[in-house]
This record gives C-alpha cells, sequence and structure tokens, in this order.
C-alpha cells in the first residue's frame, strides 16, 4: 500500500482556545499545583508504610542527594534559595531528631509539614507555564522562520524572504495514521510517545501537533533546556512541564509521576519521551524508561475507579518515529554512548547543543541543506498495548472488541494492585518498542551507514566494538561495486520486511539503488565537521569518524539485518 503524507495543515479539532484542556489547566494552575502536592504525600506515605522512621530516612536521603546536586552539578536554571530552602530541611530534620521534648506526635507532625515543603517547592518547579498568547506567537514564529530558511534556500535571492513557494510540509513529512489520532482527541485522551534523537524533537513535535490541528499537549521537557535562554522561552510557551533527570529521589519521582497522571486524568492530551532521554547509540529505543508510562496506566484505573467507563474517560497510546538524515548532537551522544559502555576505554565530550548560538546555526545550517525530516505517527493504542479501532474502542488479537476495564478489576469491582499495574506497564513498554519498528521509514542515510559499518566489522571479525572504532581512517576503505552489492542485499530484505509490515521506506527510497546510494552518501551526517561516510577520488567508499558512522548505522539495529553479512 503507498505511503502518503499530509501536504496541509488540518483545522483545529477545538477552535475555541477555551475549550483546550492545557489552557483549562493554567487557569486553574495553583490548585491543580496544590492538588499534586497533596497526592504526592499521600502516596510517599502509602510507600513508606505511614512509618515515620522510613520516611525521616527518605527526607534525609532526598536533603543529602539534593545538597550534593546543588555543590557538583549546579545549572542555570536552579533558583537562587536552593541552598537556602535545603538549609531549612537540614535544620528542621535535625530539630526532629534531636529535641528531647518532643512527643512521638510532634515528630511525626515535623517529619509531614518537611515532606509538605518538598513535594509543594518540586510540584511547583515541574508544573507548565503555559499562556496561550505566548503559544500563538510561537507557533507562527516557528512556522514563519522555519518556512523562510527552507525557501532562501530553494528561492534564490532577496525575494526569497517573502517566498512562499516552499512550505514546511515540503520538508517534513507526517505520515502514518494521522486521521485516527486526530479523531480520537475528540473522544478520549492522547498520550503520545515520540523516539527521541535530538534537542530539536521538542519544537519539531510541538509544530506537528499544531500542523494536525490538535490543540496543544503538556509534556516533560529535560530541565536543562530550560538552561537556554530560547528553548526555555519555547518550551514554556508550548506548555512543557520539567523533568530534572539529576533528582533521583524517591520524594521527586513521586511527585512528578502524580503530576503526570493527574494532568491526563483532568483530560491533558500529554507527550513524553519513554526513552527517557536522547538516544546516545542511534539506536531506536528498545528498554523504555517506565515511570512516567505507568501514569497512563494508574490514570486509566482512576477513571474507571471513578465510573468513568465510557470512550471519554480512555487513554490512547500513540507512538511516533521522528527520522533525520543527521542528527547535530550525534558526535556527543555517540561518545557517551561509547565511554558509558566501554568505561575507561572512552572519554565524554561537551554537547554540540549547548549555546543558543549553536541551535541558530544549525538551524540555518539544516534548512539551507536539502535533507529532510520524517515524522511517523502510529496506530493508537490502550494502555494495555491493544490496538484500538476507529470508535476507540479495543480490539483482541483477533479483532474483537473488549472491555478494558475487567483487567482492573478484583472480585468484581475495580481495584489498586501495584504489581499487576507493573506488570501491565512492562507490557505496554514492549508494545510501544514493536510499534516504533514498525513505523520506523529506512531512509537512505541508515541504509548506507548500516552496509558500510558492517562491511567493516566483517572484515576486522577478530576486532572488538572499541577496537574497531579505533581503526585508523585511511585504512579503511570498501571498493564501490562492493558496497553497492552489500547496499543491494540489505535493501532487498528492507523491502520484505516492509511487505511484512515490520518497517516503512521513505519516497526517496523508491529510486534506483544508484541515485540511493548517491542520495545516502550526500545526507549521511552532511551537517559535521566529519563525515562518517564519503566517496573519495578513486571512487572509494571511505569514513571520516568511525563512532559516527555506527551512530548511523545504529538506526537500522533491531531489524536482524545484521545476519546479511
Amino acid at each position: 500500500m503507498e505511503e502518503k503524507y499530509i501536504k496541509h495543515k488540518y483545522d483545529p479539532i477545538l477552535p475555541s482556545k477555551d475549550e483546550w484542556p492545557v489552557v483549562k489547566l493554567a487557569r486553574e494552575r495553583k490548585e491543580f499545583v496544590k492538588k499534586v502536592s497533596e497526592n504526592a504525600q499521600g502516596r510517599i506515605l502509602k510507600l513508606t508504610s505511614n512509618n515515620m522512621e522510613i520516611l525521616k530516612e527518605e527526607l534525609e536521603t532526598t536533603r543529602y542527594r539534593e545538597k550534593l546536586r546543588i555543590k557538583q552539578n549546579p545549572w542555570v536554571v536552579d533558583p537562587d534559595d536552593e541552598g537556602a530552602f535545603w538549609g531549612k530541611v537540614k535544620e528542621s530534620l535535625l530539630h526532629a531528631s534531636s529535641e528531647t521534648s518532643l512527643s512521638k506526635k510532634q515528630r511525626e507532625a515535623i517529619y509531614k509539614e518537611i515532606l509538605e515543603s518538598i513535594t509543594s517547592r518540586y510540584s511547583e518547579e515541574i508544573a507548565s507555564n503555559f499562556k496561550h498568547q505566548h503559544y500563538k506567537f510561537i507557533r507562527s514564529v516557528v512556522t514563519f522562520g522555519f518556512a523562510r530558511l527552507l525557501n532562501a534556500a530553494r528561492v534564490k535571492g532577496f525575494r526569497s524572504i517573502f517566498s512562499n513557494q516552499y512550505t514546511l510540509q515540503d520538508k517534513i513529512q507526517i505520515t502514518g495514521e494521522t486521521d485516527q489520532l486526530r479523531d480520537l482527541a475528540t473522544k478520549g485522551t492522547i498520550v503520545m510517545v515520540p523516539t527521541h534523537f535530538s534537542n530539536l524533537d521538542s519544537i519539531l513535535i510541538g509544530w506537528i501537533i499544531s500542523v494536525l490541528g490538535l490543540p496543544p499537549f503538556i509534556y516533560g521537557a529535560g530541565l536543562n533546556l530550560f538552561n537556554i535562554s530560547i528553548f526555555a522561552y519555547f518550551m514554556n510557551a508550548l506548555g512543557a512541564y520539567k523533568v530534572d533527570r539529576r533528582k533521583k529521589n524517591l520524594v521527586y519521582l513521586e511527585t512528578l509521576k502524580t503530576y503526570s497522571k493527574e494532568a491526563i486524568q483532568f483530560g491533558c492530551h500529554s507527550l513524553f519521551f519513554p526513552g527517557g532521554t536522547r538516544s546516545r547509540s542511534g539506536m531506536i529505543e528498545s528498554k523504555l524508561k517506565l515511570g512516567l508510562l505507568s501514569t497512563a496506566i494508574e490514570a486509566q484505573r482512576n477513571n474507571y475507579q471513578e465510573g468513568i467507563t465510557g470512550i471519554s474517560g480512555k487513554i490512547f497510546v500513540v507512538p511516533v518515529t521522528i527520522n533525520y538524515h543527521f542528527v547535530l548532537e550525534a558526535p556527543s551522544l555517540i561518545r557517551d554512548h561509547l565511554s558509558i559502555t566501554g568505561q575507561e576505554r572512552y572519554y565524554k565530550e561537551n554537547d554540540e547543543f549547548s549555546t543558543s548560538y549553536k541551535i541558530s546555526k544549525f538551524l540555518v545550517k539544516f534548512f539551507t541543506k536539502g535533507s529532510d525530516i520524517s515524522v511517523s505517527v502510529g496506530k493508537a493504542m490502550d494502555v494495555l498495548g491493544n490496538y484500538v479501532n476507529e470508535k476507540g474502542e479495543s480490539l483482541d488479537q483477533h479483532g474483537r472488541v473488549i472491555d478494558t476495564s475487567h483487567y482492573f478489576r478484583s472480585g468484581g469491582k475495580v481495584t489498586v494492585d501495584s504489581q499487576r499495574e507493573e506488570e501491565y506497564t512492562h507490557m505496554l513498554g514492549r508494545r510501544i518498542v514493536e510499534e516504533f519498528h514498525r513505523i520506523n521509514r529506512v531512509f537512505s542515510s541508515h541504509l548506507v551507514a548500516f552496509t558500510a559499518f558492517e562491511l567493516i566489522k566483517a572484515k576486522n571479525s577478530k576486532l572488538d566494538l572499541f577496537d574497531l572504532i579505533r581503526l585508523p581512517e585511511e585504512e579503511i576503505f570498501i571498493e564501490y561495486e562492493e558496497f553497492k552489492d552489500a547496499c543491494q542485499r540489505v535493501y532487498d530484505q528492507i523491502l520484505i520486511l516492509r511487505e511484512q509490515g515490520l518497517i516503512k521506506i521513505a519516497p526517496h527510497m523508491k529510486r534506483s539503488l544508484e541515485e540511493i546510494i548517491a542520495h545516502g552518501l550526500d545526507n549521511v551526517g552532511m551537517y559535521h565537521a566529519k563525515r562518517p561516510l564519503i566517496r573519495n577520488k578513486k571512487g572509494q567508499i571511505v569514513t571520516e569518524d568511525m563512532s559516527l558512522l555506527y551512530f548511523y548505522h545504529n538506526r537500522l539495529h533491531g531489524y536482524e539485518l545484521e545476519n546479511l553479512f
């Protein structure tokens, strides 16, 4: 079946901003933050079995870790009163544990007050600051600015600034189940889960949501992005709530999960990157961070508990893959990956996406090159990983309609069962990974990078990955005919996988093999100072950076294509 991509902007499904759930949430922000803090306290007290000694230990662990974070890993975005706040927490903990005149009840009251102060602070920090006027402005800036850059690349001269000859939809291909997504967004609540390769993803997905005529989603963005002034403005305007990956303590993680669950239950369409962070290896995420994912399941169960059993109370999970020919941060990402997997055998370097200037430079270069982006929208699923039909009803593997509320029942009523929901979260995670691979779109750059790396690996079969990456570039070359034959083998297998519905291909992959290879070589890692793959003057295929070649090769990991070599 021929895959099409949208060439127009959809009409909004909710034309009035007052109907947008995110606007309603912004109006009730103060009350919502208070509710998140209170519910987080309840969760934490339950997890500590209402045992004040266990709670005291958690509070002390939290304070100690926060003290280390402030000292060892401070960020520009951190509040000025961090030291003072945690100093007060320390004083209160010391008072509660050392003051002999205090009764047991008084000590408990102090520990609960400390817990309340911390969850209130975390809730306020996490909460989004969505403002409709800013959202509208940013949406128009992104569309106008990116489109102008695109036209400057294709329409020569001063008139390019005012040209509308090319639109973002010419460059950014949106494919897949877009109509189903729009339809279900009017029936229930959407949780969108995209792959994550670049810091550009957040802005890109925000633009996609707008193009599809969907109301703004709330989504978790790394607090580190708020270090960069231009990103901080974009993230706030797009309704992002903040996720601080430095904070690993129980109190923060439970507050974050509570925020996500409450927002979904409030009816806000939500988005988070289930990989947790950008893919360091360049691979499609295969192991997901399940914390935020579990909040969708919890919100669904809560809806059932409250008697909301119709489609309006249904939560739909929609996987999305984002495909690039190159990722700006690839050099630092792959070095991070290799340093983690190889421990002392590799070292980290600075992130290329660290300043507003570098981002601006990247955007200009990106849009003035001929490179494309593809965004694939997968089939919607319920929180158990079952596909849903056009009515939003869940279907089993035989296509029969099923009632998912039964999966949350015990003894005839909907019950809380943490172990059961943990298993459901793992099931959903596996289904999302399957869907990521199924809707992934192969680009020419993926094909040439994969083939070249596997050929080099086959020629040096006695070397492990780290020795392979250390091979001197001048010793690495592949004769073109050998490369072309190998590309043909990989391409043929990709077409078989496509027929089986296990992968997608981009339109440029329907050209002749010679054209596909030329296109791939032109585009793979096109922005980097050292190109992962080029054809030299002798016509041989060579690399200027083996670790980058490995990064781009990894996009086709997970399809067993390695068996062709």
